[in-house]
Formats: structure tokens, C-alpha cells, sequence
């Protein structure tokens, strides 16, 4: 009898998560859904070069990192206590950027950029793109601050949760 509960049990699991996904399919890219459920560069980067943190007007709150080496970036994170969207959107903005010069990357993160690489989303979620748009470029701010005032890094501490 337990056995077969437990039979029941997963295959309404299934049937379960099969309806969400379909649901998801009808809303968003294959982009977004890849992204969201495997995430690009979704970790705290160490001595970052540069750092930004930023909360969103939903509440969403997104770090991003970056490392760079002869004014090209080598290395780029990000992390968020935020939706699927936010998460899709954050690994996106890293792949940007990645491997871009500062003035390259500067110029091509945007929310307009983002969306396009993600497919779009729905009007509700595309505050998500700004979130990340406006945290890398932040992060870009804080490398060039950083550089000019470079004896202020040893200084700074970035919260870890």
C-alpha cells in the first residue's frame, strides 16, 4: 500500500511540474527558462575590481562582479535573492559583458540589450532586465572609482550572506 502511495505520489509530482513548465513555455523564451533553471556566472566573485549591489522596486535584490585585466573583462558574476526572471536577467547581463573592454562593455549593457538576447519577456517582468542592466552598469562605476582610487579597495568589504 505504501508503495503505491508513494507511485501516486511521483506521478502526480510529474504531472505537477509538467503543467508549470507548459505554463512557463506560453510566457517565456526558451532563453529565459534555460537560464532561470541552469544559470550562467551565478556565484560571489572574490576581490572583485568590480562591485555593485542594488535593489529593484519589486524587492529583488542583485550583486554583480567583475574582474578585469588590462581594462578587459575576464570574469563576471552575479547573485540574487530574486524570481526566475531576475536570475535569467542577471546571467545574461555577465554574459555581455564577458570578455569586453570597459568602454565595450559600458556601451552594450542595457535593458533593451538584455531583453533582445533573452527573447523579450512579458511587460510585468521587464523590470527584471532593468535590475540587471543598471547593477553591471554600477559595477562598471565602481571599477572605474576604484581604479582612480585603487588604495580604497583594501578597505572596502562586501557583505556576504
Amino acid at each position: 500500500m505504501s508503495q503505491k502511495n508513494d507511485q501516486d505520489l511521483e506521478r502526480f509530482a510529474r504531472e505537477l511540474q509538467e503543467q508549470i513548465m507548459n505554463q512557463l513555455r506560453q510566457q517565456y523564451s526558451p532563453q529565459v527558462i534555460e537560464r532561470w533553471q541552469n544559470p550562467h556566472n551565478f556565484y560571489r566573485l572574490e576581490n572583485p575590481d568590480g562591485y555593485a549591489k542594488v535593489t529593484g522596486s519589486c524587492g529583488d535584490t542583485m550583486e554583480m562582479f567583475l574582474k578585469i585585466q588590462n581594462d578587459r573583462i575576464i570574469e563576471s558574476s552575479f547573485f540574487t535573492d530574486g524570481c526566475g526572471t531576475t536570475i535569467a536577467c542577471g546571467s545574461m547581463a555577465t554574459e555581455l559583458v564577458e570578455g569586453k573592454t570597459f568602454t565595450e562593455a559600458l556601451a552594450l549593457v542595457s535593458t533593451e540589450e538584455i531583453l533582445k538576447k533573452l527573447g523579450g519577456l512579458p511587460e510585468p517582468d521587464v523590470h527584471c532586465a532593468q535590475l540587471a542592466a543598471e547593477t553591471m552598469r554600477r559595477a562598471l562605476a565602481d571599477y572605474l572609482y576604484q581604479k582612480k582610487h585603487a588604495w580604497k579597495k583594501i578597505y572596502r568589504k562586501i557583505e556576504e550572506k
